[in-house]
């Protein structure tokens, strides 16, 4: 079995595609493409200015508990915002629908992947129309 592909449990091979525990024919592939998944803002920033609200009202009223939970709440909302990845996905599209068929924060391994899928979906189509 000739293996095009294999690299970080991704496998693709004359006939599929294997990964994430998922397994596509490429008989049955129409297309893919990555997408980007960018960070959430809205929590991060609505927990860290309800944070700064409650360490302002803390700090009027002269309230240690209060400044200090303030303080406690702009942290965890900068902590949502650091640990987040911008995450890139790898979508394959079938007579089913779209699917996802891989998750990664490392945009050039899914570009990699998707270049592969698409020389083998070539050559599948390549001797499919001779």
């Amino acid at each position: 079995m000739d293996n095009n592909f294999n690299e970080r449990g991704v496998m693709i091979t004359r006939n599929g595609l294997s990964a994430g525990g998922q397994i596509f024919s490429l008989r049955e592939i129409q297309s893919t493409r990555v997408e980007t998944i960018q960070k959430n803002k809205v929590l991060p920033l609505t927990l860290s200015l309800a944070g700064a609200a409650v360490a302002a009202a803390g700090a009027v009223r002269s309230s240690g508990a209060a400044l200090t939970l303030g303080v406690m709440t702009i942290v965890v909302g900068l902590l949502a915002w650091t640990t987040q990845d911008i995450k890139h996905r790898l979508m394959v599209s079938t007579e089913s629908g779209d699917r996802e068929a891989l998750s990664s924060p490392d945009p050039d391994f899914v570009k990699r992947v998707d270049q592969a899928l698409r020389g083998a979906l070539a050559s599948i189509h390549g001797a499919t129309a001779q």
